[in-house]
């Protein structure tokens, strides 16, 4: 017998059905636990007929409770992160679906290997970034210090910006940027998504009441048709967020259109997650 075929993750954008497929069918097999994440993270290997890949199931009964989310729905918020990302057309959530395990439901997406070395995001003594990259705002070094924490004014960070504006993430750190190997980009744990208050916590704030690009209002017209009552990715996403959420999904699509620029911090939240990265 042959052994399995790994999907290798450039794949992932042309083969995004057959990655579901494989995640959604396949017989999954607990690797590892991944210690850093806040919920249970176990990296796992998943097989389907003469394929194999490795992912990332987080079961539900491992979620921390959080004050602001319901119980038990983060699992879902992911996956609904993921059908939001399949609908802009960027790609920018690796496959991602809620199915059974070996510690009950949960979500279980695609594992990303991230290429060594890729600069997206850096402290700098300076006041002013340098071109090719954008402020994020001043941060404590220690003894005293600050430094000047900057992303880089890469269009695939700001295409994840808008995308985090839409499903309303509360925690986009920098250890969510997976960059890999053949230049895809990708953002991961979307587990606090969705809310119907505003909650916008990130690290892409370098954009900031600057005009959206004219591919970002075409993406966002896009989300509006898909989004109506009978729209697509309404009925896709009925099952993971609630109605309310679903409207408010909505609102923020209409909002960003209406203002025609990227959202700036609101003031009421913490506008930057901690730790940072």
């Amino acid at each position: 017998m042959s052994a399995p075929e790994r999907i290798p993750p450039r794949s992932v954008r042309t083969a995004d059905h057959a990655a579901a497929v494989l995640l959604a069918e396949g017989e999954l097999t607990v690797r590892g636990r991944i210690r850093e994440a806040s919920n249970a993270a176990l990296y796992c290997t998943v097989t389907y007929e003469d394929r194999e890949a490795a992912c990332v199931y987080k079961p539900v009964a491992g979620e921390r409770p959080l004050w602001d989310f319901p119980d038990g729905t983060l699992a879902g918020r992911e996956v609904a992160a993921y059908e939001v990302s399949r609908a802009t057309g960027w790609g920018l959530v690796p496959p991602t679906v809620l199915r059974d395990g070996p510690y009950g439901e949960g979500m279980c997406q695609l594992w990303i290997e991230t290429a060594p070395g890729a600069e997206l995001l850096a402290l700098v003594d300076a006041e002013e970034p340098e071109p090719g990259w954008k402020s994020i705002g001043f941060a404590e070094t220690g003894e005293g210090r600050t430094a000047l924490l900057v992303h880089a004014d890469d269009e695939r960070l700001r295409r994840l910006a808008v995308f985090d504006a839409v499903i309303n993430n509360a925690d986009r750190k920098g250890g969510h940027l997976l960059p890999t190997a053949d230049g895809l980009l990708y953002g991961i744990d979307h587990g606090v998504t969705f809310n119907v208050e505003d909650k916008l916590r990130t690290l892409l704030w370098g954009w900031a009441g600057e005009p959206l690009t004219g591919e970002a209002l075409d993406v966002l017209k896009g989300l509006r048709k898909a989004l109506t009552d009978a729209g697509p990715l309404s009925t896709t996403l009925t099952p993971l967020i609630t109605p309310a959420e679903i409207d408010a999904t909505r609102a923020r699509v209409e909002a960003l259109l209406t203002s025609g620029v990227h959202p700036e911090p609101g003031g009421e939240w913490p506008a930057i997650p901690w730790p940072p990265v």
